[in-house]
């Protein structure tokens, strides 16, 4: 016949243990699994913002395609890369000046150059600095340089 005593024991040795698991999963959750969530979120916006500046450069690039003379290139193709990374523009705070795209607020479009025999290039860069504007705080060590993307377009001036 058992002893009455144990089964007490069993009991108790149960109730102090109540809560361990909640605490250890808590634990497990703010150390553990939203650090990497929060990594993780940083590494898709930082991937997002690279297509958005990649698109913004080529949508300026075709943009300078348009007729007209080389300020009205520049000022199309600047005001199309504006506008294709307008959310980046929007979460830093800045708004290039198109009348003046010489690298103003991260959207560069150059002069008419002249690059292969009887050919003319344009070249639009656009560019982040996530130094200065990280999606989320205390992330700026992720990235060592401002993030850049560039196209360049070849107008035929024979035609």
């Amino acid at each position: 016949m058992p002893t009455p005593s144990k089964k007490p024991r069993r009991a108790a040795g149960r109730r102090r243990q109540r809560g361990v698991v909640a605490i250890e999963f808590a634990l497990i959750l703010l150390l553990g699994v939203l650090p990497l969530l929060f990594l993780t979120f940083t590494g898709v916006m930082v991937f997002a913002a690279k297509q958005a500046l990649t698109l913004a450069a080529a949508d300026g690039a075709r943009a300078a395609l348009r007729y007209g003379d080389s300020n009205q290139r520049r000022l199309s193709a600047c005001r199309s890369a504006q506008l294709s990374m307008s959310w980046l523009l929007k979460f830093s705070g800045q708004t290039p000046d198109c009348t003046n795209p010489d690298g103003s607020a991260g959207i560069s479009v150059s002069t008419p150059q002249s690059c292969f025999g009887g050919v003319q290039c344009i070249t639009v860069i656009t560019s982040y600095d996530y130094d200065r504007h990280p999606f989320l705080p205390g992330t700026d060590w992720l990235m060592q340089s401002s993030l850049q993307s560039s196209a360049t377009i070849q107008l035929d001036t024979n035609l």
